[in-house]
């Protein structure tokens, strides 16, 4: 992150501190609104191919002593972040939490780490700041890229230049916190096969599919961290390379798909942000359990109602989506990427993904 956009970030926090001030010099009560993060106020734009928030909100407001709480902490917050990007420093969210504890105000301090996540949320949406330009992090996610692409990353050591193939070992290149310090400088990929388990991802690897499919292989590490959607994104719109993702057989997975092509509730205020409608799943689909003949375990009653809630779900009502969790919810089903082993440990790379990349125009 640049030092220009440090002290934008750093501006914007500070006018909305200022913005509680100005209401108290109008007589007003000081407030704060900001969307309701609820799955009954989200919208699925169709325009965009994303989720987004809806019209309703919920207001922070110092009418109420609960309210009032909520404001203090997010004062000491902005306060807190203020001087952070002053110093060029960065923390965790788990960081945040603990680090409330030694506010001068008990009452501004954070009763868990869900309470100070929310604010950092809320922060977000009502500055227009993510909080990846807060300096603010998780922890780390150790997603990570391995293929044709040769990048330069911004750090706190300088510069350095990495051939996420040639100067990286076996775990692959780490996606940083934040990928918009991240120049892509080269590459000789044809598409991002993005994958859910870390035994998927080491597979692919041992079988060099990414050398000889000139491939990136995405390590997903179940649901995506917003780093990784980022970086995913970033690859598909600045390098116009193909976005596949390749997950478990079961409704779960299904929504890994869809956090990494729409968005999630989440994270709804970063859709354009973070998605990328134009990705396409590769499997494993319930059809393939039925042609492979793969080994499988029976739905559960969670699994059973996920289905049956996705079929409702705007992002996978589709003909295509809505055929096959039919089918799973027909067969009683669902299927590990691994149970592709069954067929022998070179199937998914020598056979599976090729006819699949084939039959989806990839390949």
């Amino acid at each position: 992150m640049s030092t220009d956009d440090t002290q934008e970030a750093r501006e914007q926090l500070i006018d909305l501190a200022a913005q509680f001030y100005d209401q108290f010099e109008l007589g007003e009560i000081p407030h704060m609104s900001v969307p309701t993060r609820t799955k009954n106020n989200i919208e699925y734009d169709e325009e965009m191919d994303v989720w987004v928030y809806g019209d309703r909100e919920s207001t922070r407001s110092a009418n109420s002593v609960r309210g009032a709480r909520k404001l203090l902490k997010a004062i000491y917050t902005i306060e807190f972040l203020s001087e952070q990007l002053e110093e060029d420093r960065s923390s965790t969210l788990r960081e945040l939490y603990y680090l409330s504890e030694s506010w001068d105000n008990n009452e501004a301090q954070f009763n868990d780490q869900d309470e100070s996540n929310s604010m950092v949320e809320d922060l977000e949406i009502v500055s227009g700041v993510t909080r990846e330009d807060f300096h603010m992090r998780p922890e780390e996610s150790g997603a990570t890229i391995m293929g044709p692409l040769f990048l330069r990353e911004q750090t706190r050591r300088g510069e350095r230049e990495i051939h996420c193939q040639e100067d990286v070992g076996e775990g692959g290149y780490q996606i940083p916190n934040n990928p918009d310090t991240i120049e892509f400088l080269d590459n000789d990929a044809d598409f991002i096969l993005a994958v859910e388990t870390g035994g998927m991802r080491d597979r692919l690897v041992e079988n060099g599919f990414d050398e000889e499919y000139n491939a990136l292989i995405v390590h997903l590490k179940g649901q995506p961290a917003r780093a990784t959607r980022r970086i995913t994104k970033r690859l598909h719109d600045e390098l116009g390379l193909p976005v596949t993702v390749f997950t478990d057989g079961d409704p779960w997975s299904y929504r890994i798909y869809g956090s990494v092509a729409y968005g999630s509730i989440k994270s709804a205020h970063l859709s354009e942000y973070l998605a990328t409608p134009e990705a396409d799943f590769i499997g494993i689909q319930p059809a393939d359990i039925v042609e492979y003949d793969l080994p499988s375990d029976p739905l559960s009653d969670s699994d059973v109602n996920a289905l049956e809630s996705e079929l409702e779900d705007p992002r996978f009502q589709t003909d295509y989506w809505e055929e096959q969790i039919e089918l799973q919810l027909d067969l009683g089903k669902k299927s590990e990427q691994q149970s592709l082993a069954a067929r022998g440990l070179d199937f998914v790379t020598d056979t599976y993904l090729p006819d699949r990349l084939d039959d989806m125009g990839v390949l």
